[in-house]
């Protein structure tokens, strides 16, 4: 097996493990948030996820811009960074489905829902063809009403779609090579954070206007 392969073999693992791990975090992540910060509307609160995500992914481009290899575990520091980067998307993708009300415990909704963020208009588009154009916001149709089998399509056409743009993003899979050891800090943060922006602005199509207030004190998280 090439390393190429060895690589999308790892960020797929990595994707399929924080869909589920992530799921519960989310939700604590949200819950914590609101106790901290019990002012928060949904928008600012959506505004602080936003910084923390993008603060979160932006250290740790850069860490994996200024090292070779991950001390012990022989991953180069660039596929570590995808792989924890998509943890974190996975993580704000999540926790944004909870400050919006949606819930998605069902696996392969919690997926669909996280590839279309992570690939944006090229995700959209997709979609529209697998399930019939049905208006700008997904989020909620994803996690609730399109039919189990277009899900499984979806993901079928999305999945491999993710693993090669973010495989290729600092060039873990280009031509089966690791990336050079003197890629840089710079390079590495500034990778991170436009994708992170890019994620943020998908997100905001994908889920639309937060709701202007929390759903009430019988529904706030407890204590």
């Amino acid at each position: 097996m090439s390393k190429a392969d060895d690589a999308k073999n790892l960020i797929q693992q990595a994707l399929d493990k924080a869909l589920v791990s992530q799921q519960p975090l989310a939700r604590k992540n949200v819950e914590r948030l609101r106790r901290v910060h019990p002012g928060d509307t949904p928008q600012e609160l959506i505004r602080r996820l936003d910084r923390y995500y993008l603060a979160g992914i932006t250290a740790s481009g850069g860490a994996s811009g200024a090292a070779g290899v991950v001390p012990g575990a022989g991953i180069p520091t660039a596929l570590a960074d995808v792989m924890l980067f998509t943890e974190a998307s996975v993580l704000y993708t999540l926790s944004l489905a909870e400050v919006h009300g949606m819930h998605p415990e069902d696996l392969e909704r919690r997926k669909l829902l996280v590839l279309t963020v992570l690939l944006g208009d090229g995700a959209v588009k997709a979609l529209d063809k697998v399930v019939g154009r049905t208006g700008p916001y997904w989020a909620r149709r994803i996690v609730g009403a399109i039919p189990m089998s277009a899900i499984n399509r979806a993901n079928k056409v999305l999945g491999p779609r993710f693993i090669t743009k973010y495989g290729t993003k600092q060039g873990v899979l280009v031509l089966s090579k690791q990336v050079p050891l003197g890629i840089g800090a710079a390079l590495g943060a500034g990778g991170n954070h436009v994708f992170g922006r890019l994620t943020i602005k998908s997100a905001r199509t994908v889920f639309g206007e937060p709701p202007s207030s929390w759903a009430g004190d019988d529904d706030a998280p407890d204590q």
